[in-house]
């Protein structure tokens, strides 16, 4: 009896120590990957930012437009006696487009010429008292009024160019009658202008009366020279970019409204800090960009904004990138924010 509780003790003796044994394994486990983790050292290489010199310029694309287009639209209605042009026709300004139904048109010149008969005849009756003055002015109403009248019926029945430029559609036919729609619409094509939406970075520099240039696919051996006219006062708070209206002339007609084209535009010279392009990462599912620097040994991720690309280096920025910092320009990708790293050469 006393060797089977003695055998009994011993065993739960033995299970204690197995016991003992496996925490004390865990624990040290615990530690040793504690230990790892502290001593998780990344080796990188990097660069000390320095400022450059550059000429600032950007590059954006737009499509040219008329600098005037005017839709062809009397203001009356009726019948279109005749069209004097076909698409694709330059016309100058002065000549003639559109003639419209006349009726109306001869009915009140007929009476503007009997009422200049009558204003006549009461000015002499005034004259010798033979008339009162509110006969007098009844009269002088009445001619001015029909006279207003007969100068807008000769504008919208004798429509003429009002611009130099050239036909760019036809709506209607000789005979048709007149509803609405632009019979012709007239597009200026010897001076072409056009929007561009430049980035709220650059809105200090730019300026009316700056020169510029144009590039088209279709001429890839000529540029064009342009001028920027108007410079709009807001910034669109959605694309944080502004618009320009840009003057190009086009005296030869070798550009047409519609095409693509890319525009050039310098701004100067200015001091920024550049870096390799290979150097700035990218976050996924997003547009964000952002870099790492060494702070005291440390990785510190630094979000920043992409400026003028040069060759393979590109300007960043953000406002803890000044010049003496150290960028991480090798070993970046393996990174993470507050991971320590050395530097190697």
């Amino acid at each position: 009896m006393k060797n089977k509780v003695n055998r009994a003790f011993m065993a739960k003796q033995k299970n204690l120590l197995y016991v003992i044994a496996a925490l004390a394994l865990i624990s040290c486990s615990k530690e040793a990957t504690t230990t790892e983790q502290e001593e998780r050292v990344e080796q990188v290489r990097t660069t000390v930012l320095q400022p450059r010199e550059i000429e600032r310029e950007i590059s954006v694309s737009t499509n040219l437009q008329g600098y005037l287009t005017q839709n062809v639209a009397p203001s009356l209605t009726g019948k279109i006696e005749h069209i004097y042009c076909e698409v694709g026709d330059k016309k100058s300004k002065g000549q003639d487009l559109v003639r419209m139904d006349q009726t109306q048109y001869k009915t009140t010149k007929i009476s503007l010429s009997n009422l200049e008969i009558e204003k006549n005849r009461i000015t002499q009756l005034l004259k010798t008292g033979s008339a009162t003055q509110q006969q007098y002015d009844q009269i002088i109403a009445q001619y001015n009024s029909t006279k207003e009248q007969l100068d807008f019926l000769q504008v919208n029945t004798y429509v003429k160019a009002p611009f130099n430029g050239v036909i760019s559609a036809k709506n209607y036919e000789d005979g048709e009658l007149y509803s609405g729609q632009p019979i012709l619409v007239l597009t200026q094509i010897d001076k072409l202008k056009a929007l561009v939406a430049i980035p709220e970075t650059y809105f200090p520099q730019f300026k009316a009366g700056m020169k510029l240039s144009l590039t088209s696919e279709i001429y890839p051996d000529q540029t064009f020279p342009a001028t920027v006219e108007v410079v709009y006062p807001t910034i669109d708070a959605t694309s944080h970019t502004f618009q320009a209206k840009i003057v190009i002339p086009n005296s030869k007609n070798l550009l047409r409204p519609g095409m693509y084209v890319t525009t050039t535009i310098g701004l100067g010279k200015a001091k920024v800090i550049v870096a390799p392009y290979q150097s700035v990462e990218k976050l996924v599912g997003a547009n964000d960009r952002y870099v790492f620097i060494n702070e005291n040994g440390y990785a510190k991720r630094v979000s920043v904004e992409l400026g003028q690309r040069f060759d393979q280096d590109i300007e960043i920025i953000a406002p803890e990138i000044v010049p003496g910092v150290e960028l991480v320009t090798t070993g970046q990708h393996k990174l993470v924010d507050g991971v320590k790293i050395n530097v190697v050469e």
